[in-house]
């Protein structure tokens, strides 16, 4: 699965804002060739919500065990709930914080930062990968439109 069809799957869901940030935009320079995924129905950045993906390309300050400095690395990060979280680790998102292998490429981990708020991560996805990848989106993508439809 490349970045552009992770792109164009979660694009296609009714109210995703998809951001990508670039040079002369005002994001941050070290977000530039990443992507973040909003339910956002009004196309307007939500003030007081994360995204429930994101597509990281480089390591970030204090998340470098993803080894995502690599040649062609990317890491799809997932807000997939407590739910999912537990299915795919066997354990709940706070009693282990850390992957085995946080560099694994094309295998589900817990997010090396984040696994505590239950978010997974997929390096690379692959054969292995696609699927669970699909589903975990749009799994995430459902608990954040529910979020929104509670406000």
């Amino acid at each position: 699965m490349t970045i552009d069809e992770i792109i164009g799957f979660v694009s296609t869901l009714d109210g995703v804002l998809t951001l990508s940030p670039g040079p002369g935009d005002g994001s941050p320079e070290i977000s530039w060739g990443d992507t973040f995924f909003y339910y956002s129905p009004d196309g307007v950045i939500p003030k007081a919500t994360q995204p429930f993906a994101t597509i990281v390309t480089k390591n970030y300050p204090a998340d470098e065990s993803s080894d995502l400095d690599r040649p062609d690395a990317f890491r799809v990060n997932i807000a997939a709930g407590k739910e999912a979280f537990t299915h795919w680790t066997g354990h709940t998102p706070r009693e282990r914080s850390t992957p085995d292998n946080p560099s694994a490429t094309d295998t589900v981990i817990p997010h090396p930062v984040y696994a505590s708020a239950a978010w997974l991560a997929v390096i690379n996805p692959g054969p292995r990968t696609t699927a669970p990848t699909r589903t975990l989106l749009r799994t995430a993508y459902d608990l954040a439109r529910s979020r929104h439809e509670r406000r």
